[in-house]
């Protein structure tokens, strides 16, 4: 995937093409469908198709305090985009100054000037500029002025709601990650750093890798079915997030066992998919009642890591 940065480092190949302008947050099934219309437009008019996005999200800056958790990081954005077919991802670094464009200046400055757009295509709900002044009706207005097309995609309604980060976003805060797969098209996925634990897993003789360092929202309170991913393989894995109250503990802790994985794992990044929420934390009597639930965990990882596996192909 060709990922930038800098405009000033951007090639002449991709620009004079059609752009895609959002948070893509997730890049979730409704964004496939803006994608989808974005290499259509590109087609018709003989240049790249081009998502540009921002580094931090713009509510990171204007509003810290209240800004949503990603539920993807830049480099993942990008790849999932690349899946879909984007020549290039612009992840456009996010300040005070960029912010105070107001739409005007910014569809001159950065549309016309900087990617030479020759069409844009956006959802019906896309704001722009200084405050958000931006609508698409204006937008509409300003490619009329300049020669550009613009195409407005309808929203992917999936269930009774539109898919959107904000609908995915509070499903996995309440555990629902099968729901939100649906609307991800596939599963939610975070990243970390393994870090030392307490090793009392490899004790009980399921050693679990402590991960540490996450950048995006974690599901709720909780032991998963899922999947990790190191370097580039994955292991069936059972997910704990939460804390261990059996051995009164009351931090928040991220632990991935993986199945069949043998080796040290501290200090390297993995991956973990989430494939279905199995139980509630819960508080056991005895450190046996606790080794016993954890095998009927393992083994229920396991039946759903084949079924997942098994749809994939």
């Amino acid at each position: 995937m060709n990922l930038f940065r800098d405009l000033n480092q951007l090639p002449e190949l991709f620009r004079r093409g059609a752009v895609s302008v959002g948070n893509f947050d997730g890049v979730h099934l409704g964004h496939a469908r803006i994608v989808e219309r974005l290499l259509a437009v590109a087609r018709r008019v003989q240049g790249p198709a081009i998502a540009f996005t921002f580094d931090p999200h713009p509510g990171r800056i204007l509003r810290p305090e209240a800004a949503p958790a990603p539920i993807s990081w830049t480099q993942r954005k990008a790849e999932l985009l690349g899946q879909l077919g984007v020549d290039a991802v612009i992840a456009y670094p996010t300040d005070r100054a960029f912010l105070g464009l107001d739409a005007r200046e910014f569809f001159d400055r950065i549309l016309r000037d900087r990617l030479s757009a020759k069409a844009l295509v956006e959802g019906p709900n896309f704001f722009f500029g200084r405050g958000r002044g931006g609508t698409i009706d204006v937008l509409r207005r300003l490619c009329v002025e300049e020669n550009v097309i613009l195409e407005v995609v309808s929203p992917l309604q999936i269930g009774d709601a539109v898919v959107s980060s904000s609908r995915i976003r509070r499903l996995i805060t309440a555990g629902r990650v099968e729901e939100a797969q649906s609307l991800l098209g596939r599963p939610y996925r975070i990243r970390g750093t393994v870090v030392p634990g307490a090793r009392r897993g490899a004790k009980l003789g399921y050693p679990t890798a402590n991960v540490g360092g996450i950048d995006t929202l974690l599901p709720s309170d909780g032991i998963y079915a899922g999947l990790a991913w190191v370097d580039g393989m994955s292991w069936p894995a059972a997910l704990s997030v939460g804390a261990n109250p059996t051995f009164d503990e009351t931090t928040l802790k991220v632990e991935a066992y993986l199945i069949g994985y043998e080796g040290s794992l501290y200090e390297r990044t993995i991956e973990v998919d989430f494939l279905a929420r199995l139980r509630d934390i819960e508080r056991f009597g005895s450190v046996d009642e606790l080794v016993a639930q954890v095998d009927c965990d393992v083994a229920a990882t396991r039946e759903i890591v084949r079924e997942h596996q098994g749809q994939q192909g």
